[in-house]
């Protein structure tokens, strides 16, 4: 689905970073941006996507109403969204409390589809750069065990462990890197052409 590329990448590249197979992983992949949607992937392959019938559905965005339109009545960029929830602005901070809560639902929801998540992987502009929404959506996840570092997190747009040692799922960032992965799907389909 939409951002199939991102989703795809960031799950490969986390078996090279752990080197492992994906297979017997479950793993919760959130691509958070002006666009976003959120993917559930075990052993390697799409389980499930917050996407729905469009890509309209789904999570809230910035220019998306996804399943529910937070009505921040701020400029269209998540960036002062946030910004303005920090000041206390009640609009801003419904925005980012549903949008919080609708990440962190979608990912309790794929742990019951997958009985399990091993796994929790932040990409995309929101997640790879928003450290209070990645604190905000993990704390949410307290309950399953998840727990970051605050120290870990407080960082942008690097690959790195956010979880502590003792957290039961654990929860990277992984910036997205979409444009390799149809250079490589492009040479692997330009190569069986040639055969």
């Amino acid at each position: 689905g939409a951002h199939g590329t991102s989703h795809l990448y960031v799950s490969q590249r986390l078996a090279e970073i752990e080197n492992k197979s994906l297979e017997g992983t479950k793993i919760v992949t959130c691509h958070l941006g002006q666009g976003s949607s959120i993917c559930a992937i075990k052993d390697g392959k799409s389980l499930d996507t917050s996407m729905g019938l469009t890509p309209l559905g789904g999570l809230p965005m910035v220019t998306r109403s996804g399943d529910l339109d937070p009505m921040s009545n701020l400029k269209p960029d998540f960036r002062v969204i946030e910004n303005t929830s920090v000041e206390g602005q009640p609009d801003a901070l419904m925005a980012v409390e549903t949008f919080n809560y609708s990440i962190a639902s979608y990912i309790a929801k794929y742990a019951v589809a997958m009985n399990g998540v091993d796994y929790i992987i932040f990409t995309g502009g929101i997640g790879e750069n928003q450290i209070n929404i990645r604190k905000g959506i993990c704390e949410k996840l307290a309950f399953m065990g998840v727990k970051i570092d605050l120290d870990e997190n407080n960082m942008r747009g690097e690959e790195k462990v956010i979880s502590t040692p003792d957290s039961t799922v654990k929860v990277y960032v992984i910036p997205t890197n979409e444009e390799i992965m149809i250079a490589r799907d492009t040479q692997r389909i330009t190569s069986a052409l040639k055969k």
